[in-house]
């Protein structure tokens, strides 16, 4: 009995060794990862549709570069700036001792804005190519962030905003002006913003809901952590 008792107790040792090597690659396996959220298509069409007579007051912009901490001497950056709608206002309240970095991942957008500095005068405007990933900005090169209507159409944000990091310069603000929506309709809901803001290594430090005041649009202000 005593030698049955052993073989048979060496094959409940095999059939659990087994089993317990089975079981990290099964549960590796079962749980596949999150499909990657909605984004919309970037916008390439007719970009004056930015510079309508009214968006000064609707977006309160000004109101929005006194939140950012945007003032004379500061660098800031527009990313996805487009036309250089929000350029030309940040360039003129930095003036000659601040600079303004216009991002765009649109060549189109770039040789706009390129020719927006030469006809207005722009002399503290550098225009930036960036790409879908990564806004390619030089290290500690900006106080103060603005995304204007752009975020849900960055299909990776928080690969994005952890490349943009180090551009940060100590106590930057990022400002990030959109409206709710599902990612696929030029829109994306503020608290998905927040958890992928989070997740990229930054705070929320303030919400508004001033902007076109249309009960959709917001403005959130992130920091660092």
């Amino acid at each position: 009995m005593r030698v049955v008792s052993r073989h048979f107790a060496a094959r409940q040792l095999l059939l659990t060794l087994v089993i317990a090597a089975a079981l990290p690659a099964f549960s590796q396996t079962a749980v596949p990862s999150a499909p990657p959220r909605s984004s919309s298509r970037p916008y390439t069409g007719d970009l004056s549709i930015f510079d309508y007579p009214d968006r000064d007051k609707k977006l309160q912009i000004d109101r929005v570069m006194d939140l950012l901490g945007i003032q004379p001497g500061k660098n800031v950056a527009d990313i996805g700036a487009g036309s250089g709608w929000f350029t030309e206002r940040a360039s003129k309240r930095v003036g000659p001792t601040g600079a303004v970095l216009a991002e765009d991942i649109n060549p189109i957008a770039i040789e706009t804005i390129g020719k927006r500095v030469i006809s207005d005068k722009l002399t503290n405007v550098r225009t930036v190519l960036g790409q879908p990933d990564d806004p390619l900005l030089p290290p500690g090169s900006v106080n103060a962030v603005l995304l204007l209507k752009v975020y849900h159409e960055i299909a990776h944000p928080v690969d994005f905003m952890k490349k943009l990091r180090p551009a940060l310069r100590q106590g930057a603000k990022i400002g990030i002006i959109d409206r709710n929506g599902n990612g696929a309709n030029h829109g994306l809901d503020h608290g998905v913003v927040e958890k992928e803001m989070g997740e990229a290594g930054f705070r929320l430090s303030a919400t508004y809901d001033f902007t076109k005041a249309d009960g959709q649009d917001y403005f959130l202000i992130f920091e660092a952590k």
